[in-house]
């Protein structure tokens, strides 16, 4: 059992996948020498060299193009996306190709390409560093979307992503880099990947999140807990596939359900959680389906994202909210 925080759980399994496979290859901008910015791949071009820990040009769509012609040779590329904004210039590849080819070619090709990207906000970056881009993936039929809210979980699914014969999107909560955790670094005993768990067991209401959110949903179950309400919290882990049958037991327990995320309302994740919750449970509910998320703008200014961002007092309220019904 280890202690680390998110960032050294990640290096720590993509160490890992690159001891064990030498057929992985990490891609991305600064990721060798400099170690990321976020120093997730720090040491590993030192350790393993720089024709498998590659500094690619600043070049999103070349990143991804060149991942793919890789992978059909044989390859694991793992590409960073340096910042959550910076995915769009690659989004023909990733929408067009990677999420489409295997389907195309009936199944005779597979392109086992995981593509990390840092996302949301918390960390007062500026304009196109703070983004929650996770529907547009999500909507993309072909590609799976996976997100660690700890540093088990991340260490677990990044190397059951990168050992996957599916292209994957790895969202890293940017702004959990630097929570600490427990972790087993011998187990391979893993779970995590495609499959919600509930992390809090509750009896009143069901708060249902992902990512980032998962800590700020425990935060006010444990304020809720206070006012004498008891809250679970289920960690949904992958957006695509989505494994709604421990929300579907939580909301038939609790008849109440919050789904929390920081990206945009309007057709994020909370509305289909919400649609295929109320046709699931109709006769559990006693409330209407709640969603806490971000607004429908982009991200603002770092002075004032904290406004914007579901916080616990946002997410507290919306548990009192459902009571009222």
């Amino acid at each position: 059992m280890s202690t680390m925080t998110m960032g050294k759980a990640l290096n720590s399994g993509l160490r890992t996948v690159l001891d064990n496979d030498p057929k992985t290859i990490l891609m991305g901008q600064d990721i060798g020498k400099l170690g990321g910015v976020f120093r997730i791949t720090d040491g590993l071009q030192k350790d393993f060299g720089s024709a498998r820990v590659v500094d690619a040009p600043l070049g999103e769509a070349g990143i991804i193009g060149t991942a793919i012609g890789l992978a059909l040779r044989g390859f694991r590329p793992v590409c960073e996306i340096q910042f959550d904004g910076f995915v769009f210039p690659a989004f023909d590849q990733i929408t067009t190709m990677l999420a489409k080819m295997h389907y195309r070619s009936a199944g005779k090709l597979r392109l086992p390409i995981t593509i990390r990207i840092p996302y949301g906000g918390g960390i007062g970056a500026v304009e196109h560093h703070s983004e929650s881009p996770e529907s547009y993936f999500i909507h993309t039929a072909g590609l799976k979307v996976v997100t660690p809210s700890t540093p088990a979980d991340a260490f677990a699914m990044i190397q059951q992503s990168v050992t996957s014969d599916d292209p994957i999107i790895f969202l890293e909560p940017k702004r959990r880099y630097w929570d600490k955790g427990e972790i087993v670094e011998d187990s391979n005993d893993w779970s995590a990947l495609h499959s919600a768990r509930v992390v809090r067991e509750g009896t009143d209401a069901t708060v249902a999140a992902y990512g980032p959110m998962v800590k700020t949903s425990l935060q006010a179950a444990d304020a809720a807990a206070s006012e004498g309400r008891n809250v679970e919290v289920i960690d949904l882990r992958t957006l695509a596939p989505l494994d709604l049958e421990p929300v579907f037991t939580s909301v038939r327990k609790t008849g109440r359900l919050i789904v929390v995320h920081e990206a945009p309302m309007t057709l994020g994740l909370g509305a289909e959680i919400s649609a295929r919750v109320t046709q699931e449970c109709f006769y559990s509910l006693e409330a209407p389906v709640l969603r806490v998320t971000g607004f429908d703008t982009p991200y603002p200014a770092a002075r004032v994202e904290e406004t914007y961002l579901p916080d616990l007092d946002r997410v507290l309220d919306a548990v009192d909210r459902s009571f009222d019904y």
